[in-house]
């Protein structure tokens, strides 16, 4: 049994975000959610979530689960929001204990912060099953990028988060903390063994080239085209490209803002006496020194 889906394009922050169900239960998934925010004035929105909101109370779906991919440095998550909405749980890898650990000291939040994962319903296991109506969704780990990151596997189809982009652009960044580009290349090595008609929804596409942005692509597409790690690339040379190129990138322009929130599974600090919620942002840590 095959899911559908329906991807939304999130075209500030190049995301997409899913919705995944089960046609004959109506039983429905939503993966990586974007919460708006405008980094001038430090505002949030809704509309993008509530595009989601609209989609699903449209086609009668019951959302059981929001999961996400990982804890996203370059996107806000929607998941709180979503899930006061609709009464879903919120979903993500048990690697969060980790990320949240590194950053509760990027950003000394304090022992107040829980490293536990707690701000989350469910911690996924390696190859943890569930059901989604008549749908199963079974979860691979697929570290590298982050120490969180998972892909969620629903039928023929993948949602493989940040782990690859489109075959013309290549794979993630692994230089963030806890990121580790030797285990980026097992993860996609894992992908890569998955039958060739593999469906993957990606994450994000960045449309090189001022090409139309495309959400999918398969393990055929990308074993045989991707510019980062295509069949026959070895892992050594995997490794020396990646370190290469990341210490040529920039921060991407959401992570101080995003982390944040998305360790908090989408939701904002807690007001402070003025009732106003606040981010931190840690002077000379982050980047190229």
């Amino acid at each position: 049994m095959q899911p559908k889906v329906k991807a939304f394009f999130h075209e500030p922050t190049s995301t997409y975000s899913y919705v995944v169900c089960d046609a004959f239960s109506k039983a429905a998934a939503i993966i990586d959610p974007v919460l708006d925010f405008d980094p001038r004035a430090a505002r949030t929105s809704t509309h993008s979530a509530d595009q989601i909101l609209q989609f699903v109370a449209g086609a009668n779906l019951e959302v059981h689960w929001i999961l996400e991919t990982h804890a996203h440095a370059d996107h806000l998550s929607a998941a709180d929001y979503l899930k006061r909405g609709l009464g879903a749980f919120v979903g993500i890898g048990e690697g969060i204990r980790r990320v949240q650990a590194t950053f509760q000291e990027v950003f000394n939040l304090g022992d107040d912060f829980a490293v536990d994962g707690s701000q989350f319903d469910r911690l996924f296991f390696e190859d943890e099953r569930f059901a989604l109506g008549e749908l199963e969704v079974r979860v691979m780990n697929t570290p590298g990028h982050t120490n969180d990151s998972v892909s969620y596997v629903i039928g023929d189809a993948v949602f493989v988060g940040d782990t690859l982009f489109g075959a013309d652009y290549g794979t993630a960044r692994a230089d963030f903390p806890g990121g580790d580009a030797r285990k980026l290349f097992r993860s996609i090595q894992r992908i890569y063994g998955l039958p060739d008609a593999t469906r993957l929804y990606l994450c994000h596409d960045y449309s090189p080239n001022d090409r139309k942005p495309n959400p999918l692509s398969t393990v055929a597409e990308q074993k045989a085209a991707n510019v980062h790690v295509h069949a026959g690339v070895t892992e050594d040379e995997f490794v020396a490209m990646r370190e290469r190129r990341d210490a040529s990138l920039a921060m991407p322009n959401l992570i101080i803002p995003s982390i944040q929130v998305n360790i908090r599974a989408g939701a904002l600090p807690l007001p402070e006496s003025n009732g106003v919620s606040y981010l931190k942002a840690p002077l000379n840590l982050l980047g190229a020194t």
